[in-house]
C-alpha cells in the first residue's frame, strides 16, 4: 500500500494524555500510525495546532509523521471546532500541494474528522474509512444529563451513510450504528483496539510503590479524562465505604490541575466524604510514566457510564493489574468476569466497593487475576490490530476501484 492519510482533527496524537479532550483515541491514532509505518507504509496524521510551540511536522518513526495545521484559535473548545473545518481543509490542501502528496486511502477519527474525510474523498477520489470512537446517541443513552448537539448527531449520520467503510472496536458499537443511525451493517468492520506490550508490562510492585512514595499502602488507581461520564464520583463513594480504608490510597490520574471544573468538583466531593489525604489527584501523566502507576496499583477501577472500548483498562491488564470496571461497551469484550477482573452491571458505589475490598483483602486472588489479565493482553498487540486493519483497507480498495471501473 502507498501513502495513508489519518485524520484526527481535534485530538493530536502527540498531545499530553489525560487532559481535556485527550485520551484513548489519541493513543489509538498514534499506535496505528507507527505500526502502519513499521509494516512498510507511509503515513501522515493530520491534526490541528493545539499549542503555539508545536512544530508543523513531528516525525513519529521512519515513514510516519504528524502534521499540524492552523484551524481556529489554539484554545478553541471541541464544541466550537466545526466552524473551522474549512480553514483546516484549505491548510491541508496547501500542504499537500507543496509536497506533491497523493494518498490511496483516508481514515478519519471522530465525527469532526469524519466530516473532513467526506470532503477529501470527493476531492481526491479515494476511499474513506471512518472510526467514531464515541457516538452521540450512545452517550446520550448511557447517562442522564449528557448533552450533545444536533449538529454532531446529524454529521455522524451523514458520515455513516457516505463513508466507504466504518471500523468499530466492538460488535455492540456495530449494533448501535445499525439500530440508532440506520447504518449499513455490511459496511462495518469490527477490529478491536490494541495495547503497547513493550511499554505496558509487569514490573515489581514494591519498586513501583516506592517510586510513588506509597510503600506499605494498598493502591487503587483510576486513569483517564475527568468528566461526569467516567463515573469518578462512584469511585470516590466506593472508597469511602471500604471497611479497611485507612491504609488504602486512591490515585486519580488525568485532567488539568488548574482550571478544570470537573476535577475541582471531584476534589470537593473527596473532602465532603472525609477521604482527605487518602485521595491524590495527579493531573495528567505522560504515557511513558503510566506503567509505574499501573504496576503500583493493587486494583485498577474504571466505573464509566460509557466506554466505546476502554483502552486504559487494557493497559492496566498488560501490566498485570486486575480490573474492576463497568459492564459497558468494549470493556466486556476483553475483561473476563471473575478471571481477569470484575465487571459491574450497576452504576452505584456498593458493588464497586465490594469487589475492590475483595481484591485488596486477598493477595493470592489479586495475583491470579493479574496473571490472567496479562495473558489476555498478550493477545491484543497493536501490530496485530494494524495488520487486520491493513487487510480491511486492501479489500475496500479492491472493491472501490472495481466499482469505479464498472461505473
Amino acid at each position: 500500500m502507498g501513502r495513508i492519510a489519518l485524520l484526527s482533527f481535534h485530538g493530536c496524537p502527540v498531545a499530553r494524555l489525560g487532559e481535556k479532550d485527550t485520551g484513548g483515541m489519541n493513543v489509538y491514532v498514534l499506535q496505528l500510525a507507527r505500526e502502519f509505518a513499521k509494516q512498510g507504509n507511509h503515513v501522515d496524521v493530520y491534526t490541528r495546532f493545539h499549542d503555539p510551540e508545536d512544530p508543523q511536522v513531528v516525525d513519529l518513526c521512519a515513514g510516519a509523521r504528524v502534521i499540524h495545521l492552523k484551524a481556529g484559535p489554539y484554545d478553541t473548545t471541541k464544541q466550537d471546532l466545526y466552524q473551522y473545518i474549512p480553514e483546516f481543509l484549505n491548510a491541508l490542501y496547501s500542504f499537500q500541494r507543496s509536497e506533491g502528496l497523493e494518498y490511496e486511502i483516508i481514515h478519519s477519527h471522530y465525527w469532526l474528522s469524519g466530516r473532513i474525510g467526506l470532503a477529501l474523498r470527493e476531492k481526491w477520489n479515494v476511499p474513506h474509512v471512518s472510526t467514531f470512537h464515541t457516538l452521540a446517541k450512545t452517550k446520550l443513552r448511557a447517562r442522564a444529563g449528557e448533552r450533545e448537539s444536533d449538529l454532531r448527531s446529524a454529521t455522524e449520520k451523514r458520515v455513516i451513510d457516505e463513508a466507504d467503510m466504518l471500523i468499530v472496536s466492538t460488535e455492540q458499537e456495530k449494533d448501535d450504528i445499525v439500530s440508532l443511525y440506520d447504518g449499513r451493517r455490511r459496511a462495518i468492520e469490527v477490529v478491536p483496539a490494541g495495547v503497547d506490550l513493550e511499554l505496558f508490562q509487569p514490573m515489581d510492585e514494591t519498586y513501583a510503590k516506592g517510586v510513588l512514595g506509597l510503600s506499605d499502602k494498598h493502591v487503587v488507581l483510576y486513569v483517564g479524562r475527568i468528566e461526569p461520564l467516567k463515573g469518578i464520583d462512584i469511585l470516590l463513594q466506593s472508597l469511602a465505604m471500604l471497611e479497611e480504608g485507612s491504609d488504602t490510597r486512591l490515585l486519580i490520574v488525568g485532567g488539568s490541575l488548574e482550571g478544570d471544573e470537573e476535577l475541582d468538583r471531584m476534589k470537593n466531593m473527596a473532602e465532603e466524604l472525609g477521604l482527605g489525604d487518602r485521595v491524590t489527584f495527579t493531573g495528567s501523566v505522560s504515557q511513558t510514566d503510566l506503567p509505574i502507576y499501573y504496576a503500583a496499583a493493587d486494583v485498577f477501577v474504571l466505573p464509566s457510564h460509557y466506554e466505546s472500548f476502554g483502552l486504559v483498562a487494557l493497559e492496566a491488564m498488560a501490566c498485570g493489574t486486575p480490573v474492576v470496571a463497568s459492564r459497558v461497551g468494549g470493556l466486556k469484550t476483553f475483561i473476563k468476569h471473575g478471571e481477569s477482573g470484575y465487571l459491574i452491571p450497576w452504576r452505584c458505589p456498593d458493588p464497586f466497593a465490594q469487589r475492590i475490598e475483595t481484591l485488596l483483602a486477598n493477595e493470592a486472588l489479586r495475583k491470579a487475576m493479574g496473571a490472567a489479565a496479562r495473558t489476555k493482553a498478550l493477545e491484543m498487540s497493536w501490530s496485530g490490530v494494524a495488520g487486520v486493519m491493513l487487510e480491511c483497507y486492501a479489500g475496500l480498495m479492491d472493491d472501490y476501484w472495481e466499482s469505479a471501473a464498472g461505473a
